[in-house]
């Protein structure tokens, strides 16, 4: 299962009603690539597909494929803002590794 906290929930929802047509779901995924073997991605979709996990948050409606899940399992998703920039921070139990510059990870 996963989580997001109510800080990103509501940064997803006010990034979402800027969006035209407004996108009924944001999909989180886990794909090939980076350094380290994996990295996350995040966007909106229109639709779910039959094989999805739906998770909801406060009215936001989280897709993730089966495939993802495995690798997102117990992640905690939180929206952070610091001096050096804002954005969202994925805190994955599972990770084994990130490469220098944190962008993939290994598990």
């Amino acid at each position: 299962m996963i989580t997001v906290t109510p800080i990103a929930t509501s940064k997803v929802k006010e990034i979402m009603r800027q969006q035209d047509p407004v996108p009924a779901a944001l999909r989180i995924a886990v794909v090939g690539g980076g350094c380290s073997g994996f990295s996350y991605h995040m966007a909106f979709d229109t639709q779910e597909n039959p094989t999805d996990n739906v998770y909801e948050f406060d009215g936001l409606k989280v897709l993730v494929d089966q495939m993802s899940e495995m690798y997102l399992e117990g992640v905690s998703i939180d929206y952070i803002e610091t001096l050096e920039g804002a954005g969202f921070k994925f805190n994955n139990p599972n990770v084994k590794s990130t490469c220098g510059c944190g962008s993939s990870f290994s598990v």
